[in-house]
């Protein structure tokens, strides 16, 4: 029997544990879920004959590596900060592992010795990263096969909510971590190519500086830049290209409205607030204010940022409570950013009967026998429940099928990896298929550039 530990028992891992539970009588699986919460992990095993739970604490090196040691390969859906701890240990007891987060430098510089024991630690297998990186490679090598040049490469992703739950002005709810929503942006300025030319989008112009997207049978979105596109050119062996350029995708004026935050200085998370866990969310929203002793909070704001009363954005900020004086904030030395966050997570948490979204855009524009060509691929995945999300379905599916198929032997490259090789990424998209998650293709004249964007 094939033994699989999965240490963590996050939103993200129900999906994967049904994969393998439905796979475990003709795979001759057996699945063991380790979380510090036991009662977490016996929740996703269920009563199925072939899954158990234990308590696993990742800090307790003895316990981690008692579980380790009884397994064939490891998935960690830990926190990624806590991936290098499980990764060390599977490097000394000899086990592959399978991760959803990015590389970290830590979990490179293992890279060698990885190798040279005929192990696979596949990283970089959820979502975005994962899936973006299958279908983007899937159809870059298609065109250099053909004898095609890529010349342009643009990517968006978004974790939003389905059209029948989406009950709020800022067409917004959190699907994933809310505090990485929050800080979106911050720490360095976006960068990316434009024909050939660097650019750059510091942080406070950053929401300003969007892309508009059209998705066929769901209507217009808009897309802000990802921190650095530009290390995707070696990634995807892109070196000539003239445009590169990644970002997240949200419904049109979303960013327009975040933006109020970014500029009145909410989403700060170097410095903390005095008497916040007595703060009342107005007295928040004033400590970002001039102080006046006969302008209200709301005109002060107003004036401040030039909204008008009838701007839609003023009723997104009312909807939102921001001027409340009975909430309160409650969190002992909260940041901004942390005091934003339990604001909006009154209003975007999804209810019980809400489905989320996931929408994904890729453009590649390309030379072909002297013309000039672009594919537009599109996918969308809407979540069925809460436990099964759309979120759940892209990261733990891909998770799963790449560590099946390390098991059987079908993935045999060693070393620290991403799925961007052929053996990889096909077999994977294909069988992605047979669970609703499909690209959709559609072929035209290049058009350059987006015109409609404003990045430039």
């Amino acid at each position: 029997m094939q033994k699989i530990l999965v240490i963590g028992a996050g939103k993200s891992t129900a999906v994967l544990i049904k994969y393998f539970q439905d796979k475990s009588k003709s795979e001759n699986l057996h699945i063991t879920i380790g979380d510090i919460s036991i009662q977490n992990a016996k929740s996703l095993a269920g009563n199925h004959p072939n899954t158990n739970a234990i308590a696993l604490d990742v800090f307790d090196k003895n316990s981690r590596e008692e579980a380790i040691k009884k397994a064939d390969i490891i998935v960690s859906m830990l926190p990624a900060r806590f991936h290098i701890e499980v990764a060390k240990d599977c490097l000394r007891l000899e086990k592959s592992m399978v991760t959803a987060s990015y590389v970290s430098e830590e979990m490179q510089e293992l890279h060698e010795e990885v190798k040279n024991k005929g192990l696979i630690f596949m990283n970089e297998i959820g979502v975005d990263p994962g899936i973006d990186h299958m279908s983007a490679m899937q159809v870059i090598d298609r065109i250099r096969n053909q004898g095609g040049k890529v010349i342009l490469f643009e990517s968006f992703t978004g974790g939003l909510v389905a059209p029948e739950s989406d009950t709020n002005l800022w067409n917004y709810k959190f699907t994933w971590n809310p505090r990485n929503v929050v800080v979106a942006g911050q720490g360095s300025a976006a960068e990316f190519l434009q024909e050939g030319t660097y650019k750059y989008i510091p942080y406070h112009k950053l929401f300003r500086r969007t892309e508009f997207l059209e998705v066929e049978g769901y209507g217009r979105f808009e897309a802000y830049a990802n921190r650095n596109s530009l290390k995707y050119q070696s990634i995807y062996g892109l070196e000539d290209i003239l445009t590169l350029y990644r970002g997240t995708i949200r419904r049109v004026g979303f960013s327009k409205a975040w933006n109020i935050f970014v500029q009145l200085g909410m989403t700060a998370d170097d410095y903390t607030l005095a008497n916040s866990e007595h703060m009342s969310y107005r007295d928040f929203t004033n400590s970002f204010l001039a102080y006046s002793p006969t302008d209200s909070v709301e005109l002060k704001l107003r004036h401040y940022l030039k909204i008008d009363q009838d701007d839609i954005i003023w009723d997104k900020l009312l909807e939102l409570d921001v001027f409340n004086t009975d909430k309160k904030i409650g969190i002992p030395n909260a940041t901004p950013a942390q005091a934003l966050q339990k604001i909006l997570m009154d209003n975007w948490t999804l209810d019980q009967g809400d489905k989320d979204m996931i929408v994904m855009y890729h453009k590649f524009g390309y030379e072909l026998d002297g013309k000039r060509k672009q594919i537009d691929a599109t996918m969308v995945c809407t979540g069925k429940d809460q436990k099964y999300t759309a979120m759940a379905r892209t990261v733990g599916l891909p998770v799963a099928m790449a560590t099946l198929r390390i098991l059987n032997n079908e993935i045999t490259s060693t070393g620290v990896q991403i799925p961007i090789q052929e053996e990889i990424y096909t077999p994977i998209l294909k069988e992605l298929e047979e669970y609703g998650i499909i690209f959709k293709e559609k072929e035209q004249e290049y058009l350059g550039y987006n015109p409609d964007g404003v990045k430039g």
